[in-house]
Order: structure tokens, then sequence, then C-alpha cells
């Protein structure tokens, strides 16, 4: 178990706990070398003694790192201190998508399109390096305060791949996002990123998700069988051109989808373009149905046939040569000797199975009666008091007493016995007591222009819940980025544990012009990108009322902070011009 203060591989001094799973823990630290927080994940225990996939780990993680791109987290450091296998990634402040879905319930398609884009671009780098990362959700793509996506996990997702279907927490979390190839026990290919994206798409405009089941096989077989339920249907506003983008991602057969995440963020750059949000629903080149399934309809289908055929359902009567031939055998004496012997001896075994597990079952009963006891209720008492009342009960007594705030009972009383007073256990169990601290209350100070990462983390450390709050700051104001500008809770008063406090931190930055208040061109928006280290894509529309050089739409609102790295969009109106194509003059290359 990693402590607060712990320093992995003299390099790494862990703050605090930011999050615990089936896979790993991640632990906030500080790179004392390169003087920065980082995200540390420890292999937890049962991962970390298989050596074939800390191997594995090791290996895919190394190969994650060499991935650049905004839009996946960058992976630092891949190591082991002490039996520990850890990775070090970029730290992100922000939220995952599970977490926004939870709270909005779905997005606008404008930013459900927006979020898929910088997805598709990520992974666009990875599959050009044949990367896959075969783990694609909602809790694996981190969003910003300021949009900006970030995909995470490439190393372990790879590394779980041979491993996920023993590791049951991970299969339920992942298994609604689980293409068919995999379902069925196939290797994964880009492709099977392609499906994931798609599902994941699907739950972003609806809020949920196509196919649910009591477990992991009934949804893996939806997966496999059941076609995907139409988008629009549960939202009729959404483009047909989105949708087809959904239906050519989830397609059952890997030939139907998107070659790469490359070739899908190519499409979804103009799914919403005047001209394609009408365009007609796609129809699939290859067949979707696999060979096993229509073998099941076909017998479904024969098996039907075959009862109307009985019932006199049907007019046609049965040929003679169709009637199923019936082959009697003459039994004789010996082997109805045979039969019986065995059956006289299926039985003995089966008495003797009763009789023993019977006597078993008696023996236990038996023996747990004589030996289970009733533990005492001792709340309220001296600990050395409770002690001695357990000890004379038969119980032993854990050295380690735990301390808990209590309003009721006085310092050094018993405020509850693990197990509970009341349930029964054997002679010789062991009783943990907890031990009443009083009623423990943190009084507040003055946090402005402190570190929230450091506040954060001492009034997590004595029992409060810490909510974080952004609050945009012009760059000529006194605070700096991430300091606290103010808080919920005023100086000098005092708080219980587990009562709440706001803190409202300080995003200090260039923010974004509104750049459709018709005084920016295009050249002014190429030099504020160029000027804040800016992705810029630029979509064209023709225009027949003589806006040549508006721009009409941006993809980041006006006042958001600027991100270094992120991807910006803008929407321009053009002229047309004499009806005549590039392509007509230059043959495209102008």
């Amino acid at each position: 178990m990693i402590m607060k203060g712990q320093k992995i591989s003299d390099r790494y001094q862990v703050i605090k706990s930011i999050g615990e799973g089936g896979m790993a823990n991640v632990y906030l630290a500080y790179d004392t070398i390169l003087d920065r927080n980082v995200a540390v994940k420890v292999l937890r225990g049962d991962l970390a003694n298989d050596e074939k996939f800390v191997r594995r780990f090791q290996r895919e993680a190394l190969a994650a790192s060499s991935l650049s791109n905004p839009n996946i987290v960058e992976v630092y450091d891949v190591g082991e201190d002490n039996g520990e296998y850890y990775i070090v990634m970029e730290y992100i402040e922000g939220r995952h998508l599970k977490q926004l879905l939870k709270k909005r319930g779905k997005l606008t398609v404008r930013e459900a399109v927006d979020i898929v884009m910088q997805i598709t671009d990520g992974l666009s780098v990875a599959h050009d390096s044949y990367i896959i990362h075969r783990d694609i959700k909602p809790q694996n793509i981190m969003i910003l305060e300021n949009g900006l996506v970030k995909i995470t996990d490439f190393g372990i997702a790879m590394a779980m791949n041979s491993t996920q279907l023993t590791q049951t927490n991970s299969v339920m979390g992942s298994v609604h996002y689980l293409p068919p190839e995999q379902a069925s026990g196939k290797g994964a290919t880009l492709q099977s990123d392609i499906y994931s994206i798609g599902i994941l798409f699907y739950e972003l405009l609806t809020g949920k998700l196509p196919f649910k089941g009591d477990n992991a096989v009934e949804i893996a077989l939806k997966h496999l069988k059941e076609p995907l339920p139409s988008v629009r249907e549960e939202d009729p506003d959404i483009p047909q051109s989105v949708e087809n983008i959904i239906i050519k991602a989830t397609a059952k057969n890997p030939k139907n989808r998107y070659s790469d995440a490359r070739e899908m963020h190519e499409d979804l750059k103009t799914c919403l373009e005047p001209e394609r949000i009408n365009e007609p629903k796609i129809k699939l080149k290859y067949q979707e149905v696999s060979d096993d399934t229509k073998v099941i309809k076909q017998v479904k289908t024969e098996a039907k046939k075959n009862s109307e055929v009985k019932s006199g359902n049907n007019k046609e009567r049965i040929k003679p040569e169709e009637k199923e031939e019936v082959v009697v055998k003459k039994i004789t004496g010996d082997d109805l000797k045979k039969q019986n012997k065995i059956l006289i001896k299926l039985a003995s075994i089966f008495t003797g199975l009763i009789i023993v597990v019977t006597l078993v079952f008696v023996l236990i009963m038996t023996t747990n009666n004589t030996k289970t006891i009733e533990v005492p209720d001792v709340t309220n008492k001296k600990a050395e008091e409770a002690i001695d009342i357990l000890q004379k009960k038969g119980f032993t007594i854990s050295d380690e007493q735990e301390g808990v705030s209590s309003k009721d009972i006085e310092v050094g009383d018993v405020v509850k016995t693990s197990p509970l007073a009341g349930t029964k256990r054997k002679k010789g169990s062991e009783i943990k007591l907890y031990v009443s601290t009083g009623d423990e209350t943190i009084q507040i100070e003055d946090y402005t222009h402190k570190n929230y990462l450091e506040v954060k983390g001492a009034l997590e450390a004595r029992g409060l819940v810490v909510n974080i709050e952004d609050e945009v700051i012009d760059n000529d104001e006194e605070f700096q980025t991430d300091e606290i500008v103010r808080q919920s809770v005023e100086p000098g008063e005092s708080l219980t544990k587990g009562a709440s406090i706001s803190l409202y931190v300080a995003k200090v930055g260039t923010p974004y012009p509104d750049f459709t208040d018709g005084t920016y061109t295009v050249s002014d928006v190429e030099d504020f990108c160029s000027e804040n280290n800016l992705k810029l894509e630029i979509t064209e529309t023709v225009s027949e009322n003589n806006l040549d050089g508006t721009i009409y739409r941006q993809s980041r609102s006006a006042g958001t902070p600027v991100q270094g790295g992120a991807s910006f969009r803008i929407w321009v109106y053009v002229s047309k011009s004499d009806n005549t194509t590039p392509s007509d003059n230059c043959d495209g290359l102008c």
C-alpha cells in the first residue's frame, strides 16, 4: 500500500490517492526532479504478481510513451520499486466523460461531434503506428474545463487485453463497448477501436447505452447478434449524416467499418455541413449477420414449418419418404440383467453419497453450535473495561484500535466493535475496538493565494469533502494559475468531519476572442493560433450572399481560456466562383 508522503523510486513523492480501480491505484505525486505534479498508477497486487502481465504492461506502456498528440495523456515513465510496478503520466485536472454524462444526461450534437473528433484525432496518431487502445470507454476519456479531450490508459488497456476476461470488474465496465470480434474471442484490430468509439458516440448523443443485460455474457451476445438501435429514433433532431457515421462505426462486420481512426475523423469533419445533414441513410456493403446467426434462424424456421405440418395447419401432407425412420431393437433377458446391475450400483453410490453429506452437515452444525458465541455490547464503556468483558467471553482483542469522531460518546469510550454487537462468532475470534476521539472540528483558515492542491490534500486528510471550482480571470489580475481566489466557508469558521467546502481556483490565460463578431479575418485567426500553439482547421461554405471571408462559427466559445496544443476550428463563407471548381482548371493541385 502506497502511503502519503512516500517516495516512489526516490523521485515521485505521493501527495494523495486520487482513485482506485480493478487494475491499479492512482496517486497524485510530485516529480522532485522535473518540479511538476504527475499521476502515478500502481498495479494492484494480483496483477503485479503475474510476470507475463507485468512484462506486457511494461512493453505496451513504453510503446504508448512514444505517442505525441494533444488529445492523448502523455506517458512519462514506467518502472518498478520494491515490487510495485508503476506508470507515470501527465496529471489531468478534469473529469472523465462518464462523470459528465451523469451530470448532463446527454450532450448536444455539436458537443458530441467535437468530442468524438478529438478522440479520433488522438487515436489516428496511435493507429498510424498500429497501436490499438482496446478499451475505449467514457471512463478512459478525460475532458478539461476548456473542452480539450484526453485519451488515457493506453499502456494498461493494451496489457489488459490478454487478462481482462478474468477481471470481473474490468469486463463489466468495458463490455458495453466491446466489439463483436472480441466478444467472440478473436483478436483486436484498429477497427475494434472504431466500434467502441461508435458506441461511445451513441451514448454521448442519447445518454443511454445501446445494449444492456444482467451480466457481461448477456451484453456481449447482444453486441454479437442484435442490431444497434437507431439513434434518430431516440432523437429525430440528430442529422442523418451523424447517424450514418454511427452505423458505419458500429457495423458487426469489420469490413463495413472505417479502416482506422483517421478515416472516421475525416468523415466527422463535414458531417454537420448543410449539404450532408439530410443525406440518404447509409447501406452497408458487406453482409452483417454472421453465418452462425443465419444457421440459427434457418433451424428455427424449419422447426416452425415442421410444427405447422404436424399440427395440421399446413394443407400439405407428409409424404411417406419424409417420415422419420424408427429403428426397433429387440431387448434380450441378458440385456435386462446387465441394466439392472448398473442401476443397483448407481443407486448404492447415490445412497452412500447422501449418507456422507448428511453426516458432514450434522457434524458441522454440531461443531458450530458448541463454539459460536454472541459478541456483547460494550458501547459507552471504557476501553479497558470493554477488553476485559470481551476476553472473559472468549474473544481475542485486536492490537489495532481505531479512533472515530463522536458527538454523543465521551473521549476514550467505545463507540462500536467489529464485528458488531449481537453478531455470533466462533470462540477465539478477533474483535476490533473503535474508540471515541470526541467531537472533532476543523477550523477553516484563509486559503486565498495558496496552491489549491496543497490545501485540498490537507483538508481531505482531516476528513473534509473538498470541491474544486474553476474561476477564469484576466492576465492582469493578482492571482496566478491554480491559486485559490475565494472559498465557500469564511476563515475562522469550524467544520466537522464529512462536511464540504468549495475552493474557487484561478485559471489564468488568454481567452478565445469572438471571431464571429465581423471584425476578424481568417488571417487574424491564423495569427492567433500561431501565437498560442493551436492546431487550426478551416471549413469553407459556399455563399451566394456576398459574404466572402465572413467567419460565422467557431469550435471554442469566446472567453474560454486557451490551452496550448488544442485543436481549434472555424467555419468561413466563400463566394461562388462562376460554377468552376479548382479541379476544372488545375486537376485539384491548386
